[in-house]
């Protein structure tokens, strides 16, 4: 996806309560713990939550068809991108409503009263997708309806305060008005520049950023992006990228790991990501 433009400039944006964002991996939310869950209630009584969902795991749960290799297409410029149809758009959003249910059953017994949020419903756009695609060796012109992040509208987290979450499903809206898929990660740090968030958390189920086997603690946005370009794969790869993109917009920190928020945010754990 391209670059994300979502810095707070508006006063209403400026007034908005600063949140604590934080992106939810759909291969590790099975994996959260009872502590894990305590942990965040206790954070969210002083902050606003932004939680932003993946969907990976849950969607090959739903259907055998999401792990077959040709469910995923690469672009010419070698990115990948999940293949989405109008279909798939309403499987994300069958198993974002059963995520968010799981979620709110986590959250609302231990203080914390949360809604769901579409990102298609006014809070995140999308540019013009990418049109060629591989398919075995040969580019063709294929419909995929993805799209880059272009902007953030915060307008629609009006109930943005301590003991309140929003879960937010990475869907947005493009130009001509219809759904799009949008990578979890980016959207996170796309949310986070634009409400002015302070911290961005990727949680994920690795502890770590590893550079060369050995766990990074704390490194640069400058240095972060060379790694991601010379050495980083995969789903990692995607998250400096994010990281980076938060940077830019205005967010201070991102933190990288598996651990509690509030451990991750103390860098107790994890890696943190900083502008310098």
């Amino acid at each position: 996806m391209s670059d994300t433009s979502a810095t707070p400039n508006t006063e209403q944006e400026r007034s908005l309560p600063t949140p604590t964002v934080v992106k939810l991996g759909g291969s590790c939310l099975d994996d959260l713990d009872g502590a894990w869950w305590d942990d965040l209630a206790e954070h969210g009584k002083d902050h606003p939550l932004i939680l932003v969902h993946g969907w990976s795991k849950p969607l090959k749960r739903l259907s055998a068809r999401y792990s077959e290799p040709s469910a995923i297409l690469r672009d010419r410029y070698g990115n990948q991108s999940r293949w989405t149809t109008p279909e798939v758009i309403e499987d994300i959003k069958t198993v974002s409503a059963e995520m968010s249910e799981q979620v709110f059953a986590r959250l609302e017994p231990r203080g914390i009263t949360a809604e769901r949020l579409l990102g298609s419903d006014g809070l995140v756009s999308a540019g013009e997708a990418e049109r060629w695609w591989w398919q075995g060796k040969q580019l063709v012109e294929l419909e995929n309806l993805v799209g880059p992040i272009t902007g953030v509208d915060p307008a629609p987290l009006k109930n943005l305060r301590a003991g309140h979450a929003y879960l937010v499903t990475p869907l947005a809206r493009n130009a001509a008005g219809r759904e799009v898929n949008t990578d979890a990660d980016r959207a996170a740090a796309a949310v986070a520049g634009a409400t002015g968030a302070t911290d961005l958390v990727l949680v994920t189920d690795v502890a770590h950023l590893l550079i060369d086997g050995e766990p990074v603690r704390r490194i640069t946005g400058e240095a972060a992006a060379r790694f991601r370009d010379k050495g980083a794969t995969g789903g990692m790869r995607k998250k400096l990228r994010a990281a980076g993109e938060a940077l830019e917009a205005g967010t201070e920190r991102v933190v990288i790991g598996s651990a509690p928020v509030t451990d991750l945010l103390a860098a107790r754990t994890g890696t943190v990501i900083t502008r310098t």
